[in-house]
């Protein structure tokens, strides 16, 4: 695959920032994991876009932290990934051989007040946040009807494969709302790849795809004709609004097919409710944190090794298939997409609290 140009988006301008102050990483004295073994867990299964996520950075995070130590990733699936969040929530480990990778589907539940959840992103110390995008893609006759705006669509009824209303398929759940779409989800699937896989077998005729997973197993549809790629999410530009997917530039974004489709509208607290959630979800969707008992020497070398991760002259070449063409932030800049991304305001969330129960009677309590 041709790789694709390097553009700054999402969180771009106070990574640049970052990169400018911190073109020379500071080296974290008296630090050394020689011997160790660094246990990077994340809350879910092997399968997975973070399993794949976590398993890119490994080997590169024991090439760069001071003292080569082995990385070893391990999986604490359950709740949805609340369950091995808790875990982390209760660890006091401050030498740095512990390190935690959360996703979208670990924040949510933290934005909506989820009484599973008993962890605070306050308590832990960020060290890198990566962002993603997704692909929305019809089959041909449908896409036909697609020119840029859905109202010709609004009279079809979809079946959409879901893993659940309050998992990143809420995002593309209530950005079809805010469409006009009538798609109906069928819950229970078990991850993203079945839901493609019901799109494959005509049980679906909307699904969307994760970058990493839309380039390796929808690409292929679309050469086949059985898919047409119709929009993408977008991706934040460095003023923070929504702006085209550097990895599709040639697509649409969610912002723009709403701006030109009827009743849709990109002001007011439905957007500010999908725009919380879509910077959750994806602009900086994964990260990795260190307890908050961990040093400040600790933090350091573990921001020296991404730094150093990101400067490797092939990252862009080696990570694109994995990460996309999205910023893999450090330092201020990961602090700043750990807070956009951890909070919302009352209003957008009650608004979503209300959505949820009026259309799907799904509850927090």
């Amino acid at each position: 695959m041709a790789l694709r140009r390097l553009m700054s988006t999402g969180l771009g301008a106070a990574l640049a920032t970052t990169a400018l102050v911190a073109a020379a990483p500071v080296a974290a004295q008296d630090v050394s994991f020689e011997g160790q073994t660094i246990e990077y867990v994340i809350p879910f299964s092997e399968s997975g876009g973070s399993a794949r996520w976590a398993n890119f950075y490994a080997p590169l995070m024991s090439d760069t932290l001071p003292g080569e130590p082995t990385v070893v990733v391990r999986y604490r699936p359950g709740a949805g990934s609340t369950e091995g969040a808790n875990w982390f929530a209760e660890q006091d480990t401050d030498d740095g051989t512990l390190v935690f990778g959360t996703s979208g589907s670990t924040q949510f539940p933290f934005l909506l007040g989820d009484p599973r959840v008993r962890y605070d992103y306050a308590d832990w110390q960020v060290v890198l946040a990566s962002g993603t995008g997704g692909v929305v893609y019809f089959p041909p006759d449908l896409a036909e009807r697609f020119d840029g705006d859905v109202d010709d669509l609004k009279e079809e009824f979809f079946l959409y494969g879901s893993q659940g209303a309050t998992t990143l398929d809420l995002v593309p759940l209530l950005a079809f709302k805010m469409l006009g779409l009538q798609v109906d989800p069928v819950f229970g699937v078990e991850g993203r790849g079945d839901g493609r896989l019901m799109f494959e077998r005509g049980e679906a005729n909307i699904d969307y795809q994760t970058t990493a997973a839309y380039l390796a197993n929808v690409e292929p549809l679309v050469e086949d004709g059985i898919a047409v790629p119709a929009f993408t999410w977008g991706a934040l530009g460095d003023d923070g609004q929504i702006v085209r997917d550097p990895t599709f530039p040639d697509m649409p974004s969610f912002k723009e097919v709403c701006e030109a489709t009827e009743g849709c509208e990109t002001e007011g607290v439905a957007w500010d409710a999908w725009k919380s959630f879509f910077v959750s979800g994806f602009a900086a969707q994964k990260m990795v944190y260190l307890p908050g008992s961990a040093s400040q020497e600790v933090v350091d070398a573990y921001t020296a090794a991404f730094e150093e991760i990101k400067n490797m002259d092939n990252f862009a070449e080696i990570s694109e298939e994995t990460l996309g063409i999205y910023p893999q932030a450090t330092g201020d800049a990961a602090r700043a997409a750990n807070e956009e991304a951890t909070s919302i305001t009352p209003e957008a969330k009650q608004y979503v609290l209300d959505w949820l129960e009026e259309d799907y009677g799904v509850t927090m309590e």
